[in-house]
């Protein structure tokens, strides 16, 4: 009797453990299934749409914490900068200006001047007070400079400081490589068009399908086209 109680209790947690299997292996299936469904869904969305939602949630948090702010009577802009660091402002308001500021190409050549000034300055080294203070003892009343101030063989450039200029001019002369050259207007050329845009249609046009309508194009003139 014991052993087949035995046998009975092995066969029921046999069957038991089976069951347990069973309905595992329908919960993996289950959460499998739903994650292609997820993961096909995330295909479908926007290539930004991580982004966009981490946007979304910091306007959200930020709304929140502008109206605890205003419920309080405190400032919210002071209480932000409170929280920024000195280095991570001075990054913010580079960004700004860079912003503000976009390189346009060319307008004007006092702007160009002025553009070119301002790189050459970002550009030029930390200041070196020591020899700062060597060049000024060297140079004495000279090195504040006056109307009758000559600097001529005062002062020597470095080797380095040479280098960097022909460095300079190098690539200054790459990039002018790239712009494309003024084109001189032809007062003798043929008027054939009613404005610039139209000119530059007519010029494309001409590139394509010059050689085949030169003719037409010469009858028309004459007066002799058929």
């Amino acid at each position: 009797m014991e052993n087949a109680k035995s046998a009975s209790e092995k066969l029921a947690e046999r069957k038991k453990r089976l069951h347990d299997l069973h309905k595992k292996r329908q919960e993996a299936r289950t959460q499998n299934h739903q994650e292609v469904v997820a993961e096909d869904a995330r295909k479908k969305l926007p290539s930004n749409w991580e982004a966009r939602k981490r946007q979304a949630e910091w306007l959200l948090a930020d709304d929140k914490a502008r109206a605890e702010a205003e419920a309080a009577g405190k400032d919210y802009e002071r209480m932000k900068l409170l929280d920024v660091s000195a280095v991570d402002a001075e990054r913010i308001e580079k960004k700004k200006k860079r912003k503000d500021n976009p390189d346009l190409g060319f307008s004007t050549y006092e702007a160009q001047t002025a553009r070119q000034y301002n790189r050459l300055v970002k550009s030029m080294p930390a200041r070196d007070m020591a020899k700062y203070e060597k060049q000024k003892a060297e140079l004495g009343e000279a090195f504040y400079g006056g109307p009758n101030t000559t600097l001529h063989m005062l002062t020597k450039d470095t080797p380095s400081a040479i280098n960097n200029m022909v460095k300079d001019l190098d690539q200054q002369i790459e990039r002018r490589k790239k712009y494309s050259r003024r084109r001189i207007y032809n007062d003798d050329a043929d008027v054939d068009f009613i404005n610039e845009r139209n000119s530059k249609f007519n010029k494309k046009l001409d590139r394509f399908y010059g050689e085949h309508t030169a003719e037409i194009k010469q009858n028309l003139e004459r007066g002799t086209a058929i």
